[in-house]
């Protein structure tokens, strides 16, 4: 089969895909879209993917757009190993998680990620009527960047929300693993829920929200075990982590970066 991605280095989204593929032993051509440049709101991108997010999957010339609809496609296209549980009841608890993921951290990460690195990379000096007309390029998520502003980010208490959001995520990990009694947050199976959920709380930790989970000791322990899956180290390759690319906004600059 052949299958390219588009996707962008730093994009938790894509960060899910890649990790499928490699969890799937699976080869695939790389297509790396900037941002910066509007790589992914060109006409040629948005015939693939009119979201104009990243990633899209393209297997034998057919896009295939969203993350967890592509996972959920390369689990069935090649079915082997199976990240999805055998039994009905399985994969229905299989569906409620993804579905928790998507709604809750999925939107929560956005905000401390275009807090702390996006806002100010992208937005904060361009001038009024730059920022509003690359809003209104976007197809999607315009009331979410509206509602974040240009100067000031997002404030105390959507902050405090999302924070909140990810910490109920964290606690959840934890019981579930506690209770199926693990590894993995389906029980003995590694699934498609372990492979969405690892770059989240990832982008969390890079950003320095480790100690929002540094009490529960079943989610610590999920998250050492998901790392040290070798398609992390695959999926997260240099420069993939914020604080590597973006090393300006943790204080982390060295004499190399001038």
């Amino acid at each position: 089969m052949a299958l390219e991605l588009y996707h962008s280095d730093h994009s938790t989204c894509s960060q899910k895909v890649r990790i499928c593929l490699a969890e799937k032993g699976l080869d695939w051509e790389s297509h790396v879209l900037h941002f910066a440049s509007g790589d992914h709101l060109t006409p040629e991108y948005l015939k693939l993917n009119p979201n104009g997010v990243v990633p899209t999957l393209v297997h034998d010339g057919e896009p295939v757009i969203e993350s967890s609809a592509i996972v959920e496609y390369l689990d069935e296209i090649h079915p082997e190993p199976s990240l999805v549980p055998a039994d009905p009841l399985g994969r229905a608890r299989l569906r409620a998680w993804m579905r928790y993921m998507e709604e809750v951290p999925t939107t929560a990460v956005r905000v401390p990620s275009f807090n702390k690195v996006f806002r100010p990379l992208r937005y904060e000096n361009a001038s009024k009527e730059e920022f509003e007309a690359r809003i209104e390029k976007m197809p999607l998520r315009k009331a979410f960047y509206r509602r974040m502003g240009q100067v000031d980010g997002f404030g105390a208490a959507e902050v405090d929300n999302a924070l909140a959001q990810i910490r109920q995520t964290a606690e959840r990990i934890d019981t579930a693993v506690r209770e199926t009694g693990g590894p993995w947050i389906l029980g003995a199976q590694y699934t498609l829920i372990d492979v969405t959920l690892t770059p989240l709380l990832q982008r969390m930790d890079d950003m320095g929200y480790g100690h929002l989970w540094e009490d529960l000791p079943e989610m610590l322990g999920w998250f050492d075990r998901v790392r040290a899956r070798p398609s992390f180290a695959t999926a997260f390759y240099a420069n993939t982590n914020l604080s590597e690319k973006y090393r300006q906004f943790f204080g982390t600059e060295t004499d190399d970066d001038n």
